[in-house]
This record gives structure tokens, sequence and C-alpha cells, in this order.
């Protein structure tokens, strides 16, 4: 009898990361990237924010942790029988403080006359 392969998924807290740090863009994250030697197009990095990644190049992974002054492990959370990597939209985790923030569309009002 063959014993059952444990199912290992894990959670991407990027975007949670970037929140912390009062960032609410994902092109907010390409000059902190590029100034570390990682060069990434806008799409690649909306896709790095907002999928959960499948593959991670080791030197995008260090830029990351720099940024945010982190460990490797405050962005990937290694989760026994969870969700399989692609299964959920990065920040669609339940136990996410920051799962409800969506943004909000600015409003500009026109300057009140006399000023």
């Amino acid at each position: 009898m063959t014993a059952k392969a444990k199912e290992v998924g894990y959670r991407w807290h990027l975007r949670m990361k970037m929140a912390e740090a009062g960032m609410f863009s994902t092109s907010d994250l390409l000059p902190h990237l590029a100034a570390r030697g990682v060069v990434l197009s806008r799409e690649q990095v909306y896709r790095l924010v907002a999928r959960v990644p499948e593959r991670l190049n080791l030197k995008t992974l260090a830029a990351l942790c720099d940024i945010f002054e982190c460990q490797p492990g405050d962005l990937v959370e290694p989760v026994r029988g969870g969700p399989s990597p692609g299964a959920k939209r990065a920040g669609e985790d339940a136990s996410s403080k920051f799962a409800g923030l969506r943004p909000r569309r600015a409003r500009v009002a026109p300057v009140p006359k006399g000023r």
C-alpha cells in the first residue's frame, strides 16, 4: 500500500506587504525593483502582484525582501493541504486583514471661485 501524497500549497502576501508600505498601485513597485537591478514590464509586475506566482526568480524574491525589509517567509506562506498554486488570486485569503480593501476612485472637486 502506498502512502497518500501530502498536498502542499502556499499563500502569496505581496499585495499585503505593498499595502503595509503604502503602495496601492502595481506601478509603485517598478522603480523599487529597477533600483535593485530587476527590470520587469508593467504587465509582469501586475501579474506578480495580482496573481499567485507558480515560479519566481530568486533575484526578484531577494529584491522584494529588500524593498519590504522582510524575509522570504513573510511573502510566501507554505500551507499543508492548502490551495494549489494559482487557485486563488493574491489577496483573496480570508485571513488577510486587507482582504476587503479595494481602491476608491478619486473625485476632483472644482476649485471655488475667489481662490
